[in-house]
């Protein structure tokens, strides 16, 4: 334990040495700021009604009926963002408008771009790691060279679990003192990205084992990403038509080599159905796919989970076992 305490503390060192650290904080700011200086007009708010009551221009009633008739005659209200300089209209109520702008925020800044992002920006850290001039100290410990792999990965996923619940919770924190809405669900997306970054981070860590090269380690783990999500999304397309149209277009053999190439991959679209889902994102963009006909086809998401995880599993090991033959 005192191996991993230590290795997790030099992975934050090593971030704010890199600067690493201050992107990720700066961009968490700039979330945070950017919710504070929001106001939502003519919406659903806690009242004296009672906290289903829904205000309409001027008016509260606690009838979801009449709500919807008293919604149709005033005005829908509108979102100001940075202080008024920007004015957007709205058609939902308080609590429909904060669960949309944490869907932006949880599934579209910090789950797809941010996933992405953080896998760029902390790519450097293991093939520097792994240099020549500065394992050497490190294999010299009487710790074995598998947990000192182990330390690190670990490090790095403390180091974006630590900014996944800064950014996660400021803005959540932000948004509620502003809205008065406290959704506990979009602290669900924590460890989700966390999951979504720990699965794609592995395939990182075999190449940095593999090459000790930055730029492989950024190129590879990106490109694999939409292989893996191509293949996530392609396979659903292909399940779904398959129910719809037996006799597809699709041969027999095709549709198996796509079937195991999505169970041996790990799954970010699923990932982010997940996450969609804890969000409610159904009543506002729908479900990506026939949930009834994924069923059908075997489609589970827990097992989905497990796969990916077994895969990251399998990647970890393959890296130990690398990494133990290497000479240094």
């Amino acid at each position: 334990m005192t191996t991993v305490i230590w290795l997790i503390r030099d992975t934050f060192r090593q971030s704010l040495a890199s600067g690493v650290f201050w992107i990720l904080l700066a961009v968490t700011l700039m979330a945070t700021a950017l919710c504070l200086s929001m106001r939502v007009e003519a919406t659903s708010s806690p009242t004296a009604a009672g906290p289903d009551a829904l205000v309409v221009g001027h008016r509260i009633t606690n009838d979801a009926a009449q709500s919807r008739q008293l919604d149709q005659e005033d005005a829908a209200g509108h979102l100001t963002v940075a202080y008024g300089a920007i004015r957007i209209p709205l058609a939902r109520d308080v609590r429909n408008t904060v669960k949309f702008l944490e869907l932006i925020l949880a599934g579209g800044v910090a789950d797809t771009l941010g996933v992405l992002l953080t896998l760029v920006w902390t790519a450097g850290f293991l093939p520097g790691f792994l240099d020549r001039r500065s394992v050497s100290v490190l294999l010299a410990k009487p710790a074995p060279r598998w947990m000192l792999l182990a330390g690190k990965y670990a490090g790095v996923l403390a180091f974006v679990l630590f900014h996944a619940m800064l950014f996660v919770g400021l803005t959540w924190l932000a948004i509620g003192s502003r809205t008065g809405i406290w959704d506990a669900a979009y602290l669900y997306s924590i460890p989700l990205l966390l999951l979504h970054f720990s699965v794609f981070f592995s395939v990182s860590l075999l190449l940095a084992v593999l090459t000790r090269s930055t730029v492989v380690c950024v190129f590879g783990t990106i490109v694999f990403w939409f292989i893996a999500w191509g293949m996530n999304y392609g396979r659903h397309v292909l399940a779904i038509q398959a129910q719809v149209a037996p006799s597809g277009r699709f041969s027999v053999a095709m549709n198996a080599v796509v079937d195991v190439g999505y169970w041996v991959l790990p799954k970010p679209a699923d990932f982010g159905m997940i996450l969609y889902d804890s969000l409610g994102a159904k009543n506002f963009f729908g479900s990506a796919f026939d949930m009834t006909a994924l069923a059908a086809h075997g489609f589970s998401l827990w097992l989905s989970v497990l796969t990916s995880l077994a895969f990251a599993a399998y990647m970890l090991f393959a890296s130990a076992q690398r990494f133990s033959t290497i000479d240094y």
